[in-house]
């Protein structure tokens, strides 16, 4: 009981001397402030009780013709939230029970009544009044979150089977809510490798994060979503699932079609692109050609033009072979190699380049080795092409390439930074753009084909660099197998 507060007490009994009693009773109750008011019929009972007038009644098992049970189930169907005591004339285990089972707090015998027993009674109602509506409040809470949320939420037993869910989980899933009731996730999910995915998830305990997963609703309509799945043990102390899954159809439509546009972008720039690569040398060709039909040309002058043709020619097949080998990328043989052992090899194959520029390398690998799934050959192109730019940026005699290694919880981080010119900052978005080049005599291909590899072998890459200062390549490859993620998510590189 709070000190301090008013305790307004309501005893509903139509004898007056056992009012007087109980009254007595609870004044001598020491270091509260208790305020008694009696009531005598079961009516002004209910009508008080509707009020919420009082914060605690003792009630009467006898009521005239009706009895305290009565009042409890009055109360209850009202949604009282005040204690509610029964009082008796003698102890009764029968009567007991229905005083509990009909929502009462408390169930006491007038005959062994005491100011000991009364202020214990009180006190304990008081705080389980409080507690209960402060559970009440938060189920209240975390329902209407529940019931409000727009992403589809559920609880399931360890191994899917449904019990609970929201209404965003009947509109995502196309069904009732009585419908999905002990229906399997596993039924609405599409692809079988996520499922299996899951399922080892499941046995190992293991929690899921945000995986896209595809689920299929009842009008076959398949829909994207983000799955998160955790585990605790409910009351009964037996293991139970809660899911969420988020909707993001829209969202990779919307990608889809900014995707789209892109492609058609870079189509369109790689047209201008392919056509003032292949105009210029033909033009060359064309007055080549002219020259020679002049047959008064002198001899070497003649030799000369055909040497320009010649040039032109492998210059126009240099770029046709570019472009070949960029669309190319989609065949890939993913098997377990170490991450060190492909930069190991991708530097090798630079080592002219570096030997030539005087470039001093400084290597910093994990100490365990960093095995990934990759396609070795494919992954050694990018990392050379890589490793070239970085080359080709920085100044004979005082280049400084600096190739690091490290791992963390879920990822593997490779780290390509040179002490070169450096990339200005509105080339940057631009980089990996097939074709898109600063150097003047360089073709734009090297890194839109690393991107692609990188892309297949779902690894981001981040380039952060400043002018004169340099550019550091940062590469992260995540640690599930490349090949399981092609096999439900495989994507090929368009220009």
């Amino acid at each position: 009981m709070l000190k301090g507060n008013l305790i307004k007490i309501c005893i509903v009994d139509d004898d007056e001397d056992d009012y007087f009693i109980i009254t007595n009773y609870i004044n001598n109750i020491q270091g509260v402030n208790l305020r008694v008011e009696w009531i005598k019929d079961y009516q002004t009972a209910i009508d008080t009780l509707r009020a919420k007038l009082y914060n605690i009644y003792f009630i009467d098992y006898r009521l005239g013709n009706q009895t305290g049970l009565n009042v409890l189930q009055e109360a209850m169907a009202m949604g009282c939230e005040d204690p509610i005591i029964l009082l008796t004339g003698k102890g009764n285990r029968e009567i007991d029970i229905l005083a509990m089972q009909n929502g009462a707090t408390d169930y006491l015998a007038k005959s062994e009544l005491n100011t000991e027993k009364l202020e214990r009674c009180i006190r304990y109602s008081l705080q389980r009044a409080a507690d209960l509506k402060e559970v009440k409040e938060r189920e209240n809470k975390y329902r209407n979150l529940f019931e409000g949320s727009k992403d589809a939420v559920f609880i399931a037993d360890p191994n899917l089977k449904l019990s609970e869910l929201n209404h965003a989980a009947s509109l995502l899933f196309g069904y009732e809510i009585n419908e999905l009731i002990s229906r399997n996730l596993n039924d609405f999910l599409w692809n079988d490798s996520q499922k299996e995915y899951i399922l080892n998830c499941l046995k190992k305990g293991n929690a899921i994060t945000d995986m896209e997963v595809q689920v299929e609703n009842r009008d076959k309509e398949i829909k994207s979503c983000l799955l998160s799945l955790s585990f605790l043990k409910n009351t009964d102390n037996e293991w139970i699932t809660h899911g969420i899954l988020h909707d993001i159809t829209n969202l990779k439509r919307a990608e889809s079609a900014n995707l789209q546009a892109q492609k058609l972008a870079a189509n369109e720039r790689l047209m201008r692109v392919m056509a003032h690569e292949i105009r210029n040398p033909l033009n060359n060709i064309g007055l080549s050609i002219q020259h020679l039909e002049d047959v008064s040309s002198d001899p070497a002058f003649k030799k000369e033009l055909v040497n320009i043709i010649k040039r032109n020619c492998t210059r126009i097949n240099k770029s046709i072979t570019e472009l070949l080998d960029l669309t190319r990328s989609g065949e890939f043989d993913f098997q377990k190699h170490s991450l060190q052992e492909i930069m190991n090899e991708s530097i090798s194959v630079v080592a002219d380049r570096i030997n030539l520029q005087n470039i001093k390398v400084e290597k910093k690998y994990y100490d365990v080795p960093l095995e990934i799934t990759a396609d070795k050959s494919k992954l050694k192109i990018a990392f050379s092409n890589i490793l070239l730019n970085a080359i080709e940026a920085m100044e004979k005699n005082k280049g400084e390439l600096a190739v690091s290694l490290h791992s963390s919880p879920d990822v593997y981080i490779v780290s390509i930074r040179d002490n070169g010119t450096g990339i200005s900052e509105e080339y940057l978005p631009r980089l990996f753009e097939p074709f898109f080049t600063s150097k003047k005599n360089g073709m734009g291909i090297g890194l839109a084909a690393s991107y692609s590899i990188l892309q297949s072998h779902r690894a981001s890459i981040q380039v952060d660099s400043k002018i004169n200062k340099g550019t550091n390549f940062i590469i992260t490859f995540k640690t599930q197998p490349a090949e399981q993620v092609l096999l439900s998510d495989q994507k090929e590189y368009a220009v």
